[in-house]
């Protein structure tokens, strides 16, 4: 009786795609995407049942992982606050996850060299560059140019890594009972992973326009490579499906979307050691590129048919809007004497909504991929949110630290922009004259030579980084819920080298 309920759900299921898969061509695809993962998540989860509910103690791990830190009180290495009972504990968590990430390195007294990230995706990492230019090949010599721009230059690729390494870390986890989407089975091997790059609907193509652009696309993807883009990678035992590449390029697009609408708002001079888009062809063209990079991203993500991802990965775009009318208020309350926990957490929930949001929900989407089970995704999702909150803190005190050469911008930007980051505002704490300045956003003469200069004055560039390791452990103590692998210890390996890096 089960298997005939969900065999007619599933009808209905592929019914209800069909129906939603014939917009007008007027309806705004992020729209439809949002809509149709609704309706169709809705009726699939019917089918396939929900995700098992998390295991109790996985539960209560991830439940703390995700209480807020009290940025406010944080202190920097050696301080009064920052000895005690507590502080050792936190020191000796910290301490194991240093000694178990340090084997990716190698360990010289036995010889032996686990797989770090390079070796394990590696060869992944590699095709970005290409596949992102046949994803956005337009057959306008001009567009492409300007859309790919910034993708000639060397990017750290670090969200595309993410997502593969914690493709391969789900991959030996447990799985969810059923079918999430077309694109996951049981046997990877029966799925026809060209779907990809395939129309949702035949009316997609109905008119000339978009016919020509769908046919740009299929010949770019077509498979030329020996069996690459559409049959899965095995390293290790750990697997990496077709979808989780096509995911890491759809994030690299969305980032890069971002990159260029700030550089306009900004104001930008340069950008990954080149001139900011911008400044070499213009706002209107920088615009109209950054809106052709979300819309092609748009395009591959609704392609992947998991009503999940899609709709996870499409409130990533509300949350950048909404991060980015966070910064432009920059604090809701400038004028108090010194600032309270109520303007780091304001500060926090900014740099989540501009940065760590992209990076944790890509993580949990490349779970979901996986078909994993709710403590795998949770998982992914608690390791993505901290790592990405530790990466744009370690920004933000770069942006204070080295040189505009080596950081590929320009240094002091933030303050220039009007921006009271992290430190800056430990450095309020203990200068209550940056007060005014942080209200009027460094707009008066000298404002900006001050701040810096109180800046450097007070621990607030140790205070940053200790807030950033915070973050940073908390990541790796989410990697805790994942089966032991290589590809664990290697997003340990990247965890650690984020509070290191220096651009």
């Amino acid at each position: 009786m089960a298997t005939k309920v969900r065999s007619a759900l599933g009808q209905l299921g592929a019914f209800a795609r069909d129906v939603i898969g014939r917009p007008s061509e007027t309806r705004p695809l992020g729209k439809l995407a949002v809509g149709a993962a609704k309706v169709v998540h809705f009726i699939e989860s019917a089918a396939t049942g929900l995700r098992a509910p998390l295991p109790g103690p996985q539960h209560h791990a991830v439940a703390r992982l995700r209480e807020p830190i009290r940025a406010s009180s944080i202190q920097a290495p050696g301080a009064e606050a920052g000895t005690g009972a507590a502080a050792s504990a936190t020191a000796m968590l910290w301490s194991a996850a240093l000694d178990r990430a340090s084997e990716v390195v190698g360990n010289r007294e036995c010889g032996s060299k686990p797989a770090g990230p390079t070796e394990l995706v590696g060869s992944e990492l590699s095709f970005i560059t290409d596949n992102l230019a046949r994803l956005l090949e337009s057959g306008h010599p001009m567009l492409n140019t300007v859309s790919q721009y910034y993708f000639s230059a060397s990017g750290k690729h670090v969200r595309p890594l993410l997502v593969m390494l914690i493709a391969q870390a789900a991959s030996i986890g447990t799985r969810r009972a059923g079918q999430t989407s077309m694109l996951v089975g049981s046997d990877a091997g029966q799925v026809d992973y060209s779907l990809m790059d395939r129309t949702l609907s035949q009316n997609i193509d109905s008119d000339r326009e978009s016919q020509s652009v769908n046919q740009l696309i299929a010949s770019a993807t077509r498979d030329s490579n020996g069996g690459r883009p559409y049959a899965p990678s095995v390293r290790l035992g750990l697997t990496i499906l077709p979808t989780h590449r096509r995911l890491a390029e759809i994030t690299e697009l969305i980032h890069t979307s971002s990159l260029l609408h700030d550089d306009v708002i900004d104001h930008a001079e340069t950008r990954r050691g080149l001139p900011a888009i911008q400044r070499r062809f213009g706002n209107k063209m920088a615009i109209f590129a950054g809106d052709f990079l979300l819309a092609r991203a748009s395009m591959a993500l609704a392609r992947l048919r998991d009503p999940e991802v899609i709709e996870i990965m499409s409130s990533v775009l509300s949350d950048l809007v909404d991060g980015e009318f966070k910064q432009l208020q920059n604090l809701e309350d400038a004028s108090m004497a010194q600032p309270d926990e109520r303007a780091f957490e304001y500060y926090l929930d900014k740099t989540y909504l501009k940065t760590g949001s992209l990076i944790a929900k890509s993580c949990r989407s490349s779970a979901i991929l996986s078909n994993s089970t709710d403590d795998i995704v949770e998982a992914a999702y608690v390791f993505g949110r901290n790592i990405g909150i530790a990466f744009q803190l370690i920004d933000d005190l770069l942006d204070f630290t080295v040189s505009s050469a080596t950081l590929g911008k320009p240094v002091g930007a933030d303050l220039e922009l009007g921006l009271a980051t992290a430190p800056v505002l430990y450095a309020w704490q203990e200068y209550p004259e940056l007060g005014p300045l942080v209200a009027r956003k460094f707009s008066s003469d000298g404002d900006v030579q001050t701040a810096w200069r109180l800046v450097h004055a007070s621990s607030g560039i140790d205070r940053t980084r200790a807030l950033a390791r915070q973050y940073a452990q908390r990541a790796c103590e989410a990697l805790a819920i994942f089966p032991p692998s290589p590809a664990t210890e290697a997003l340990q390996s990247v965890t650690l080298s984020v509070l290191t890096r220096s651009k």
